[in-house]
């Protein structure tokens, strides 16, 4: 293993991490490559403008190596033995106008060793490039589409126990529904379902960003989620993709809360407890919203959940008074903290 490390250090120069790299030649630098040999999708969803990248990996925290994405500007995968500037740099120049293919070919052209590379890039809107080098490990392949509904993306794979996994992925993108982020996931599990990486599995990665350029893209960032290391990370990314929901559903209550909407703030938590039944976090801040909001009545049977999950669910809600983050009026404040935990 290390003898390969050295050899494609020599020719390619890849960098170790996730940090943006100068515009100079892409082989100036000789640093270890990564074996992230792994599948991927990068997308872009026609009725919204979203784009994303999702992939998965038998390689330790594949999150801050293969996928990069930026709001209004475009989403890479830089996978096989990875030179990881192709993310960064992809972004920069999609973002000075170039299409995706465009940018693809520049930095393949300025890579000495692209023919280990497999890199996808999806532009703002909707351009797709892909390049699997003659040297990717087989099974290597990839696909490039334009699903019916006018969402454009592109599935790849290498290293893979046996041929097809990109056609599978693309099948299920297709035939998916709901969200980007939805949609994306179920191109993963089909690939593990269609054999996966021959070394099996290990982490994955989900980034989706809005279609709106802005000057501060970071605001633009919609899902980003990693599972670092689990012997089944897409069930993991799965499980953490419904959590990512349910805070959202919790936002969008609060913010519901502030323009009086008590209704649908209450709906807002409803839906977020239903997407994490068993998250202590949620039941207690959607009781704690509905106390301040003058529904003590409603908020006692969650506090009650809450306590049942532990009695220091309690003391915290006896200390948020103190900082004006529980207002309800003092004898109201005694029957929250004096109502008897639910059993579990």
């Amino acid at each position: 293993m290390r003898s390969i490390w050295l050899l494609v250090s020599l020719l390619a120069g890849c960098t170790t991490g996730g940090s943006a790299v100068s515009s100079h030649d892409m082989s100036s630098e000789a640093q270890p490559a990564r074996f992230v040999s792994t599948y991927s999708i990068v997308a872009r969803d026609k009725a919204t403008g979203q784009l994303g990248v999702a992939v998965q990996s038998h390689w330790f925290s594949v999150g801050p190596i293969v996928p990069w994405a930026e709001a209004g500007v475009g989403a890479v995968a830089t996978q096989s033995l990875v030179n990881v500037s192709y993310g960064p740099r992809g972004l920069d120049l999609m973002r000075a106008g170039h299409s995706a293919d465009e940018a693809l070919r520049q930095l393949t052209l300025e890579d000495n060793a692209e023919f280990y590379r497999q890199v996808a890039m999806v532009d703002a809107r909707g351009r797709v490039a892909v390049h699997t080098g003659r040297k990717c490990i087989p099974e290597a392949q990839h696909e490039c589409r334009m699903a019916p509904d006018g969402s454009a993306f592109a599935c790849q794979a290498n290293m893979m126990a046996k041929k097809g996994v990109p056609q599978a992925m693309a099948a299920a993108f297709e035939a998916s529904q709901g969200d980007l982020a939805s949609r994306m996931l179920a191109a993963l599990e089909a690939a593990e379902a269609a054999g996966g990486d021959i070394r099996g599995r290990q982490s994955a990665a989900l980034v989706v960003v809005s279609g709106e350029r802005s000057s501060e893209p970071w605001k633009g960032t919609l899902v980003e989620l990693r599972v670092e290391d689990d012997p089944e990370p897409l069930k993991e990314l799965s499980r953490l993709l419904a959590l990512h929901r349910a805070y959202q559903e919790m936002n969008e209550g609060d913010l519901a809360l502030e323009h009086g909407d008590v209704e649908g703030a209450l709906r807002r938590y409803h839906a977020a407890m239903a997407l994490a039944p068993d998250h202590a976090e949620m039941v207690f801040w959607s009781a704690v919203a509905l106390a301040n909001a003058g529904r003590v009545e409603e908020s006692l049977p969650l506090f009650a959940r809450a306590y049942g999950k532990g009695e220091q669910w309690r003391e915290l809600a006896r200390r948020l008074p103190g900082v004006d983050l529980l207002s309800a009026p003092p004898e109201a404040i005694e029957r929250i903290l004096a109502v008897p935990a639910a059993e579990e």
